[in-house]
């Protein structure tokens, strides 16, 4: 697997060169809290987890590679305020810096990107979504929210109560297992808050959703077993998005 800031400018300058198309991936995540046991960056390190994978499964591939691009870590994130370690831009500012840094790229003739987002605030989606309406066809957005991505994930993605839960903290185990307190995350009682639904009814932070303690969902019950089957979907389903970017 290779990462764009790796490599020296005359591997990039060979790879345009190359018939094999070459399609970035840009993992997009946030800095907010994740409940007692996962850390503040957990939406970032799925991104990149997922990013790194891809990469992977089409290292022997002999029409498109795929090259990961360090990650924004910085989202739209202020349902979390209420606890420490929620850092948020505002969406004028997150929709700037993916234009500026697509159209950077582009102008260098790596104009097939894929967004990889794992942070699910609205208003940071429909940033990405308007970001992605700005520049050319050659930009993909991996959104999860959409409804034919969530059919592919697990039950408790699919109920709307994943933040630190145990979608989340499953696939944090799967690939970096050392961040999870795992006593903490045993202690933790269930609970089933459709985020969806409580932001629909006009609660815009975690507390007024009933997240006092910055996490919904079942984060106990996590495995690392669940978050590698968990990978896999995502992977395959990015993958498929990269194959259509390289073919524009």
């Amino acid at each position: 697997m290779t990462r764009f800031d790796d490599l020296a400018y005359p591997d990039l300058q060979d790879f345009l060169a190359d018939e094999r198309r070459t399609v970035l991936l840009l993992p997009l995540g946030a800095v907010e809290p994740h409940g007692p046991h996962a850390p503040i960056a957990t939406d970032t390190l799925i991104s990149v987890g997922i990013c790194e994978r891809a990469a992977r499964r089409l290292e022997g591939d002999t029409q498109v590679r795929a090259l990961v691009l360090p990650p924004l870590q910085y989202g739209v994130t202020r349902y979390g305020a209420a606890f420490p370690g929620a850092v948020s831009i505002a969406e004028e500012t997150l929709r700037a810096v993916i234009v500026d840094v697509c159209r950077s790229l582009a102008a260098q003739g790596f104009g097939r990107i894929v967004l990889v987002n794992s942070h699910f605030e609205p208003e940071q989606v429909r940033t990405l979504k308007d970001a992605v309406s700005e520049l050319d066809g050659a930009v993909r957005l991996f959104d999860p929210t959409r409804r034919d991505v969530a059919a592919e994930l697990t039950e408790e993605f699919r109920s709307g109560a994943c933040h630190a839960g145990r979608y989340e903290t499953s696939l944090v185990l799967a690939d970096q297992p050392a961040l999870v307190r795992r006593e903490r995350m045993h202690a933790l009682e269930s609970k089933m808050i459709d985020m969806p639904a409580a932001i629909a009814a006009g609660r815009t932070d975690f507390v007024a959703m009933g997240m006092d303690r910055a996490y919904c969902g079942a984060p106990a019950q996590a495995t690392a077993e669940e978050g590698a089957r968990t990978f896999e979907t995502l992977t395959g389903l990015v993958v498929s998005l990269v194959r259509e970017a390289a073919s524009c």
